[in-house]
């Protein structure tokens, strides 16, 4: 009597597969969102080794098994039908985590070519899992997914970054990834003799893209992370020590300030447009001979020291190009999850649109502030926020 319903359930659902395997991946995506941590911790590092291990591990075993055609076993049959979803799954992981963490570095307004790639391959993860059984395919899917984690990975262990770490990033990619090749052959000499030179291309073009993305500066720059920012009149930075006065930049260092025992930072910023929700640049309202104030923290793993440069640009409306006005450097220091944190300044900025860039030492863009600047002659109605 069960039979018809479940039948025409089945079949319902059936129809609606693709929707279904749609929503899916973006519930995935969202759940990885929430749920990926900092880009050191050891849970997220262990589950990224553990999906690395185990699409290696399913690529081999297919790779094997095909290359014994006389192998007819029940056991055997399944396996062949069931590694290449295996595979497709953990990758599909990977990627998911990939987009998390890449996307929480970089902006879209310089990384956007990389995020595009990355978002693709996760979105053609569903659309091309009958590849998923051919060794050209899945290989170089694996470099991508080697050299993508080294990339901000081997920051974490070696405290730095720069052109040296990525060039070591890249090469510790592609020795795992020769030393796997080496076992497939092992595996099966004649059928990886067939595509070997195939693959050591694809991979090549993998390794060349990727550099080239790097020294174009498109790459995010991983393992750093922008946590927050804004502009504001005014910052202070107020010690957690009563008999400390708080150290302020726009403001009086009298100000009201409550001490909570620990250090933190506060602002006055001016109200602000609904518009600015949507990302589009506040309007900063400044008296003769007032400053405004920008404000970062940015994510790095622990003891990782390292510099920030905080870039000053204004729009020139004569020759529609941003001109650089200015160049700080930052010291940062890694470990604290909110980020570490800084500002600067600039007083009785020019009025017209202003942005301040947060650039990596190698010249990669972790975040940017943009905003517009009128001049006022009466103060503003301000509001006193934490940062």
């Amino acid at each position: 009597m069960m039979k018809m319903p479940i039948d025409r359930w089945m079949h319902k659902l059936k129809a609606y597969e693709r929707h279904i395997s749609a929503a899916a991946m973006i519930g995935g995506f969202a759940f990885d969102n929430l749920t990926y941590g900092r880009v050191d911790h050891a849970v997220t590092q262990t589950l990224l080794i553990v999906y690395i291990g185990v699409a290696a591990l399913a690529i081999a075993l297919l790779h094997w098994l095909e290359s014994h055609d006389e192998w007819q076993h029940v056991v055997v049959r399944k396996l062949r039908a069931y590694l290449p979803a295996l595979a497709q799954f953990v990758l599909g992981s990977l990627w998911s985590a990939f987009l998390v963490f890449y996307a929480r570095s970089g902006t879209v307004a310089a990384s956007w070519p990389f995020l595009v790639v990355l978002a693709a391959i996760f979105i053609g993860n569903e659309i091309f899992s009958k590849y998923y059984a051919r060794l050209i395919f899945t290989t170089t899917l694996l470099f991508f997914a080697l050299i993508s984690y080294a990339v901000f990975m081997v920051p974490v262990f070696t405290h730095t970054i720069g052109m040296l770490t990525f060039m070591l990033s890249g090469g510790a990619a592609t020795l795992l990834f020769a030393g796997f090749l080496w076992l497939l052959g092992k595996l099966a000499r004649a059928r990886f003799g067939e595509v070997k030179w195939k693959i050591a291309g694809c991979g090549l073009v993998v390794y060349v893209a990727l550099n080239g993305l790097y020294f174009l500066n498109v790459l995010p720059p991983l393992p750093l992370a922008m946590q927050t920012s804004g502009v504001y009149q005014a910052v202070c930075k107020v010690p957690a020590r009563n008999k400390i006065a708080p150290r302020c930049v726009g403001a009086s260092s009298d100000m009201d300030l409550p001490r909570t025992g620990r250090l933190y930072y506060a602002a006055l910023e001016e109200p602000q447009s609904w518009t600015t929700w949507f990302g589009l640049p506040r309007t900063v309202h400044i008296e003769p001979g007032k400053p405004v104030v920008v404000f970062g923290a940015i994510f790095a793993p622990v003891n990782l020291n390292t510099s920030a440069l905080y870039v000053w640009q204004h729009y020139d409306e004569v020759s529609k190009q941003w001109q650089t006005t200015q160049k700080l450097e930052l010291g940062l220091r890694g470990g604290r999850d909110k980020g570490y944190r800084g500002y600067t300044f600039r007083t009785n900025p020019d009025p017209g649109s202003w942005r301040v860039d947060f650039v990596t030492v190698d010249g990669r863009l972790i975040g940017r502030v943009s905003f517009t600047v009128e001049k006022s002659a009466a103060p503003q109605p301000l509001k006193t926020v934490t940062l």
